[in-house]
């Protein structure tokens, strides 16, 4: 039997940041209809891959 591929492992991100920039963040994601943690992955790997903003 092939064995398949496991799938996108999630991992718990514990920053602090400050409370208005992160309710501004999230009011801004849920008026644009995204989710929070999706726009904060694609920053993510948008830095990772051009190591800029």
């Amino acid at each position: 039997m092939a064995a398949t591929p496991k799938g996108a492992q999630k991992v718990r991100v514990d920053y602090n940041i400050d409370k208005q920039v992160h309710d501004d963040f999230v009011r801004a994601c849920q008026a644009k209809g995204y989710a929070p943690q999706i726009v904060a992955e694609r920053v993510f790997r948008k830095f990772v891959e051009t190591g800029q903003m």
